[in-house]
């Protein structure tokens, strides 16, 4: 099978789960706000320390609008896609075992129901508040046409977090079934013989039909591809978006960071200065505290002289 897109669930390593609960987040949500949200929750995982869980976050891809729609289809109609996915099953079985009764059966109802499931997401598009284009709801049809043919692309869908549409294997049957078995029944009459001018006709509507069919294939084409180079653009202008907010707000971290070295480094001054003043301070009161030191000396001689030479007068006039 040839797949345009999908991805697989891992639910190995160390915060797997908190990672796949992000994952579903961000594929159950609106396009528009995919890449918002997943830069907001790498951001956080790469702040909390899970370098691992934020380059898985930041991996993922937003959806083209069609595997958004085939994602939300799933999402929002379980019981649906329940039947779908057994239908599948059950037609890969029939193909397998050439039943051609079963098979006949699980076609005609495969044809009903991806014609009703592929509105079903086109209506639920619009409800979300995006509308399908032609184009969109085609690479829908081609995603379910994927799920009944291929186990692989079925698993993918039921996983609600396709990239972009599958395509199914050319391998698969897009008939009603298999070729009934010959029965018996009256020869039919020889074709009359075409005369000459009818042949060249019959020749020219034939190819009158398949260059319209061929013109028909082409816009179908050139539609698909003019729908993913939009879709391609959105993402692009969106991942551009993402990158600038991320950018802002790094510009104002940095700011912030700035004016807290700013201010510290303020206060460092502040504190130098403080501290300078506080040594010239110490310095002075040293300086007056040996002043203080030699005065009380000073003031203790002349007291100790005053007292011997009043001892010496008191001795005399006793005599």
């Amino acid at each position: 099978m040839q797949r345009k897109g999908g991805r697989r669930r891992d639910t190995g390593g160390p915060d797997a789960g908190g990672v796949e609960q992000v994952l579903d987040e961000l594929y159950a949500m609106s396009p528009s706000a995919f890449v918002p949200h997943r830069e907001e929750r790498a951001a956080a995982a790469r702040t909390a320390g899970r370098k691992e869980d934020a380059r898985r976050i930041h991996a993922a891809r937003r959806p083209t609008l069609a595997a958004w729609a085939a994602n939300l289809l799933t999402r929002s109609r379980p019981e649906e896609t329940r039947r779908f996915l057994e239908l599948g099953q059950a037609l890969r079985e029939a193909h397998r075992t050439l039943d051609a009764a079963g098979l006949r059966e699980l076609s005609a109802q495969r044809r009903r129901i991806v014609a009703a499931l592929s509105r079903q997401a086109a209506q639920l598009a619009g409800e979300a508040g995006h509308r399908l284009s032609p184009a969109a709801q085609r690479e829908v049809e081609s995603t379910l046409r994927a799920v009944l043919a291929d186990p692989d692309a079925a698993g993918q869908w039921a996983g609600g977090r396709l990239e972009v549409s599958l395509t199914p294997p050319s391998a698969f049957p897009s008939g009603t079934a298999a070729a009934e078995p010959a029965r018996t029944a009256e020869p039919e009459p020889a074709p009359r013989p075409k005369s000459p001018r009818t042949a060249p006709v019959t020749r020219a509507e034939d190819e009158h039909a398949e260059r319209r069919r061929k013109r028909q294939e082409e816009l179908e084409r050139a539609e698909r591809e003019a729908e993913s180079a939009a879709e391609h653009l959105r993402d692009a202008r969106a991942e551009q978006r993402g990158a600038q907010e991320s950018l802002h707000r790094a510009d104002d971290e940095l700011g912030r960071i700035r004016e807290t070295v700013a201010a510290a480094e303020e206060r460092l001054r502040e504190t130098r200065e403080d501290l300078d003043r506080a040594e010239r301070e110490r310095l002075a009161a040293q300086e007056r505290h040996r002043t203080a030191a030699d005065a009380v000396a000073g003031a203790e001689r002349e007291a100790r002289a005053s007292t011997r030479r009043l001892d010496r007068l008191a001795r005399r006039d006793r005599s």
